[in-house]
């Protein structure tokens, strides 16, 4: 065994290892649980006991030697390796640089066009009871109405629900204070939809509120006006159709004129020359009741639109999906 340990000192002296699998190497051999010197160590058990006080020493020496060059080898690599590299560290950093969500920029657009005409900005919970959600919005129960929004309700609690839209930030907003309110509400919305180019599960609005004494219709048209003007266009058109939403009377479709084509007729207008943008209307009293403001004494109005309807219409894109997937390939575009 004296002779075999011999062998072994003078093959840990020789070892050479110029990466990392020979430095591997070195150690499943000499190092590890399963390593030639704790084989020789088993077989020391059965040395006879004359011979132990020679051979023990001997085997310790081989162990402590062979740790001791795996931690040469180890830094002479590291240090071969910091030396003989390809990168220059004085070099400034190269990176690509991210860019904005579209839907991101598109919210952060509409946010400063109201904040420039004195609103705020609200926000609320993404999981909602049925009065904030529908009831105080004068969605009374088994109401047709109701169907117009398909729901998804949280399992076992029919009253818990994901919101349908940013309308119960504007119940909260005036359920905890008093008149005036002027405010805009972003957020992300869930409707239980088919998923498709057109349409999806959850996607963003962004609605308005102000109420306050003698606020008319005029108001709502010029916020929304000014609001066109400055996404779209100063030579953008603004146009009302009558329509029907249960928490405003009267009520009305937004329309802008189309900024593709001008007005001419494109696929994007599909030949019309306008474009829809949203819903909008004067606040029903029976709203304002619910959270407790006097009808007779403040009106008000509210508006809300898609946020991916409007970057979709501003960037020309043609499936909504594309908002939601995070392929590289669209985001960068951004």
């Amino acid at each position: 065994m004296k002779k075999e340990i011999e062998a072994y000192k003078e093959e840990v002296k020789a070892f050479v290892a110029d990466n990392s699998q020979k430095l591997e190497s070195f150690r499943l051999k000499f190092i590890s649980k399963k390593s030639v010197i704790n084989d020789l160590f088993e077989s020391f058990k059965q040395v006879a006991p004359e011979e132990k006080r020679v051979i023990g020493p001997a085997l310790n020496e081989l162990k402590q030697m062979a740790m001791a060059r795996l931690k040469e080898l180890s830094e002479n690599l590291e240090n071969s390796s910091a030396t003989t590299s390809s990168i220059d560290v004085t070099l400034p950093p190269v990176y690509e640089k991210g860019s904005i969500h579209p839907l991101s920029r598109i919210k952060n657009r509409i946010i400063r066009i109201f904040e420039r005409q004195g609103f705020s900005v609200a926000d609320g919970p993404e999981i909602e009871d049925d009065f904030h959600n529908f009831t105080a919005l004068n969605f009374p129960e088994n109401h047709p109405a109701r169907e117009m929004q398909d729901t998804y309700f949280i399992e076992k609690n029919p009253d818990i629900l994901l919101r349908t839209h940013t309308s119960n930030v504007q119940i909260r907003l005036m359920e905890n204070g008093k008149p005036p309110f002027k405010a805009i509400m972003p957020g992300r919305v869930y409707r239980n939809e088919a998923i498709s180019a057109r349409a999806h599960c959850f996607f963003h609005q962004v609605e308005g509120l102000h109420v306050d004494k003698n606020v008319s219709f005029k108001d709502l048209k010029q916020a929304l006006y000014h609001f066109a003007t400055e996404m779209f266009g100063k030579d953008t058109q603004i146009r009302f159709r009558p329509s029907f939403f249960p928490f405003t009377e009267p009520s009305a479709e937004i329309d802008i004129s189309c900024f593709i084509c001008g007005g001419s007729g494109c696929k994007i207008c599909k030949q019309t020359g306008w474009v829809e943008i949203g819903g909008s209307g004067m606040v029903d009293p029976h709203v304002l009741e619910s959270v407790n403001i006097d009808p007779k004494e403040y009106s008000g109005f509210a508006f809300g639109m898609g946020i991916e309807r409007i970057a979709m219409l501003k960037y020309q894109i043609d499936d909504i999906r594309l908002f939601s997937e995070n392929d590289l390939r669209f985001l960068q575009q951004f």
